[in-house]
């Protein structure tokens, strides 16, 4: 199980590294074109100098795709703490989805939560950074890239200022946790505590 949150979390952290690296490209500013060397005195007139070519021009910004539609509790059957925000969706393989939200709440509290609604426990699978994970289905190997359940990472951990917010314009600059949902597959039972 620890071995699956793992590549879990790794997926999400390979994600957020690259939205990140993407975002963080596109803010940064282009180089300017170099000016063509200044002729030498000594230069004889008739000498042709090579002739940097011309750079195209610059190629319009293209608008980027439709931001994907926020899932809801019905579609994903899994209860939302309320101040959630959808940041996106990944394709896991085998025809799962795993769904990624971010908060401003702490850790603590979204375990709480987690803890309250769901009526388990969840089991801690990291300390550092700290790392709960709550089953919600039975995991079928043969049929799952990865178990369902929703696990929560606390992304302030050791001083970090959070996960930043890839999709800009929402008002939250940085979610100081991160809910990752991977919702039960229609046909896998729930799992019975």
């Amino acid at each position: 199980m620890r071995r699956l949150a793992v590549l879990t979390f790794a997926a999400v952290a390979c994600a957020g590294a690259l939205i990140t690296a993407e975002a963080w490209a596109q803010t940064q500013p282009k180089p300017k074109p170099v000016a063509p060397p200044v002729k030498s005195s000594t230069t004889p007139p008739n000498a042709q100098t090579p002739t940097q070519p011309e750079q195209a021009p610059p190629r319009p910004a293209v608008p980027s795709a439709q931001p994907e539609a926020a899932p809801s509790e019905a579609t994903l059957g899994v209860p939302f703490y309320p101040s959630m925000e959808f940041i996106e969706s990944y394709d896991a393989g085998t025809g799962q989805r795993f769904y990624i939200f971010g908060t401003t709440a702490g850790f603590a509290d979204i375990v709480a939560y987690y803890r309250s609604v769901l009526k388990q426990r969840g089991e801690l699978v990291f300390e550092e950074p700290p790392t709960h994970q709550f089953d919600i289905g039975r995991y079928n190997e043969a049929t799952m890239a990865f178990p369902p359940s929703i696990t929560v990472k606390d992304f302030t951990w050791g001083g970090m200022e959070g996960y930043p917010n890839p999709r800009g314009g929402t008002g939250t600059a940085r979610f100081r946790t991160v809910i990752q949902v991977v919702p039960m597959a229609a046909a896998a039972p729930p799992v019975k505590r």
